[in-house]
């Protein structure tokens, strides 16, 4: 199929396997490099030119949402699933460490994160929007039963969350992670916590 001006027009199927070349090659590359690797260096991975590579995602943030959608869901889910089912601060916890586990799935990952959610115009704004939202409800749960303090609020706990992701990234001490956020959940809960 072509154009009037005779320049030819993908095919849908051309573009899903163009879509799905480059997020495999931004899931390696953002594995390898962190996820400020040059976007140049995705597209030729995936055998793509950087017009087509900017066509689907013209921002680092939009191929960034694209390869973490579905780690988003299951943080959605597990909020959802750890309000009915486990005790308000416990869930804040169990929650906090899953997202900052996700936070560390890709070196430098807390810090397009962190910036998304005070940038509305941020194609990750809305999904990072959406955690904020279902953790805030974890928070607020935890708050209303008294076990939580209730001078914080969801952007405390986050940047702090983000902030553990980010200092523990690169250390060697595989327990380092756990024990920050034992000190953070100190801080945040209104008595001792078993």
């Amino acid at each position: 199929m072509t154009t009037d001006a005779g320049t030819a027009v993908p095919h849908r199927a051309d573009a899903r396997r163009n879509r799905e070349r480059l997020l495999a090659a931004a899931i390696s590359v953002f594995s390898a490099e962190g996820a400020n690797a040059p976007l140049d260096k995705i597209a030729r991975t995936a055998g793509i030119g950087n017009a087509t590579m900017y066509r689907h995602f013209p921002t680092r943030e939009a191929l960034l949402e694209a390869v973490l959608g579905d780690v988003y869901q299951e943080l959605i889910l597990l909020a959802e699933q750890l309000m009915t089912e486990t005790p308000a601060v416990n869930a804040v916890e169990r929650w906090l460490r899953a997202f900052i586990d996700f936070s560390q799935s890709y070196v430098q990952l807390p810090e397009p994160i962190v910036a998304a959610l005070y940038d509305e115009t941020s194609a990750l704004y809305e999904s990072c929007d959406a955690l904020r939202i279902v953790a805030g409800r974890l928070i607020k749960r935890a708050q209303e039963d008294g076990s939580l303090r209730a001078d914080i609020n969801i952007v405390d706990v986050t940047a702090q969350a983000s902030g553990i992701a980010w200092v523990t990234q690169f250390s060697p001490d595989k327990q380092q992670t756990t024990r920050l956020l034992g000190v953070l959940m100190d801080g945040l809960t209104t008595g001792t916590r078993a």
